[in-house]
């Protein structure tokens, strides 16, 4: 069975969920809405996917619906559950959802930790309806900064994947996604909207 993050991923976020907070800076909730708005219908059912402590619920439930945490670290997730977050202990590559029960997924700077992230993206693209979004921020590998954080997250002994927005888009195609770049650079955010048949 696949997990969430790699096993040492889950045991290294566990670790230091009690930091986390004062360590990661907000979520870009711009971008992300940018994202959200490609959505061909209203969107009030949002799951954020590898969401840890919610850095991205917090940043979209400021003016939107609040989406539900979904992450395998249980130090996560009892950070989440703290700050009043609903919270559910998962597998981003078994989510246990219905297919098409919401209308969006957000993964905000954690698809690189995920050991199976194509699967993880097409279980996104079940759980959507018609019509919504999965919305990914993720890292450009190709930026000063973004080759700084793949040798840092090597040298903790993640075994990280990144892609390019280009690379990213591609990922979402596969998963029978339309997918476009919202925005680029360091953190950068995708998007694949579910298409009626």
């Amino acid at each position: 069975m696949s997990r969430l993050h790699g096993p040492g991923d889950v045991q290294f976020f566990d670790r230091i969920a009690r930091l986390y907070d004062a360590a990661m800076p907000a979520a870009d909730a711009d971008s992300l809405r940018a994202g959200l708005a490609f959505a061909r219908r209203p969107v009030e059912r949002v799951l954020d996917v590898a969401g840890g402590t919610g850095r991205a619920t917090r940043a979209l439930a400021r003016d939107g619906p609040e989406p539900t945490v979904v992450d395998f670290s249980r130090g996560m997730l009892e950070r989440a559950r703290d700050d009043g977050r609903e919270a559910v202990h998962a597998d981003a590559g078994t989510l246990p959802m219905r297919d098409d029960s919401v209308d969006a997924v957000v993964v905000v700077d954690a698809l690189h930790h995920l050991p199976d992230p194509e699967r993880a993206v097409r279980e996104a693209a079940r759980v959507v309806v018609p019509g919504g979004v999965v919305v990914i921020q993720e890292f450009g590998p190709r930026t000063l900064r973004g080759r700084g954080l793949v040798l840092a997250e090597r040298a903790i002994g993640f075994d990280s994947q990144f892609w390019t927005p280009d690379e990213l888009c591609d990922v979402l195609e596969r998963a029978g996604l339309n997918a476009r770049i919202v925005s680029g650079g360091f953190e950068y955010v995708v998007v694949g909207r579910v298409e009626d048949d």
